[in-house]
């Protein structure tokens, strides 16, 4: 009985509150409280009309810097002063620009949330990304301006399980040859979408190569004394993605709310570098630049519309 009414209490908390500092909450009041004081107390505040002529409303409030919760919703036909709540989600906001490669959107099926995605040839795969700033999109989308030309891409992740790994020694001499060879292939990738066959030819001989290599490393060393860094999807939510990545910047916040500690690193992976938070108390050793952090994330994006 016990066990069933934990799992009753816990059960309607977005999983990844806690990322941000918020692992104690256990109760329908304790986050309703919370959510009233999100909207009432907003760091910032956003509204637009949609298509179908309804005022939406995002209120976000930073419990430490640049990490907090967004409260979305609508306001009420009949009486504009009146919010409804529809959905909310911790987030954290990340710093610099992690690609220039187009995004395109798309809303999710249950609620006015959005979706984006993003082809770069870094990756070797989409990314696929919770957007945190709806509400410029919506409103170019009203309006009519959508696609939008020019943007740029701000990645950013919650994680509520980590490990802390050792780096893969490498002289100046190696970081130069990995540099060399990853821009060749980024070439050869952009060269194959554009129906290049003998590009294509290349990076199937070149991937049999590779795998053939690693095959036969593989049974006398450890796969991570191989693979340096990847960013694999994981599970069945889209925007999730199991990531090895090296640390170049890390510091310790702590949540204004909760007095919960939170590391905020900057995560280099597959070429591209963004922010992530975990709260202490999920990571299994002590982060520091130049150790590299595995887990599995909760991928956000923010879009940065040209002026």
């Amino acid at each position: 009985m016990f066990i069933n009414e934990k799992r009753k209490k816990v059960r309607f908390l977005h999983k990844y509150l806690r990322a941000i500092g918020f692992s104690k909450f256990g109760s329908r009041k304790e986050l309703k409280e919370l959510l009233t004081n999100v909207i009432v107390n907003s760091t910032s505040r956003a509204y637009t009309i949609n298509q179908d002529e309804i005022m939406l409303g995002e209120f976000c409030k930073d419990f430490a810097e640049n990490m907090g919760i967004a409260v979305c919703g609508e306001f009420d036909e009949e009486n504009d002063d009146k919010f409804v709540y529809d959905y909310y989600y911790p987030y954290l906001r990340g710093s610099g620009i992690t690609t220039t490669e187009d995004v395109s959107v798309e809303r999710h099926a249950a609620k006015d949330s959005y979706a984006g995605v993003c082809d770069d040839v870094k990756v070797g795969v989409s990314l696929i990304f919770y957007l945190q700033n709806m509400i410029p999109y919506v409103k170019a989308q009203a309006l009519g301006q959508l696609p939008i030309r020019g943007t740029t891409l701000t990645l950013s992740a919650l994680s509520i399980k980590g490990t802390i790994m050792m780096p893969i020694q490498k002289d100046e001499h190696q970081k130069k040859r990995i540099q060399k060879e990853s821009k060749n292939r980024n070439n050869l990738i952009a060269a194959a979408r554009r129906g290049d066959e003998e590009a294509i030819e290349t990076l199937t001989l070149e991937d049999m190569d590779m795998y053939t290599t690693i095959s036969r490393k593989i049974q006398k060393e450890d796969v991570f004394s191989l693979v340096d860094t990847y960013c694999m999807p994981y599970g069945v939510e889209c925007d999730q993605y199991s990531i090895l990545g090296e640390i170049v910047e890390c510091r310790t916040v702590t949540n204004s709310m909760t007095g919960e500690e939170v590391y905020q690193m900057s995560v280099y992976c597959n070429e591209l570098t963004f922010d992530l938070c975990i709260n202490v108390e999920d990571i299994y050793g002590e982060p520091q630049v130049g150790r590299r952090f595995k887990g599995i994330i909760w991928l956000q994006g923010f879009i940065n519309f040209p002026e």
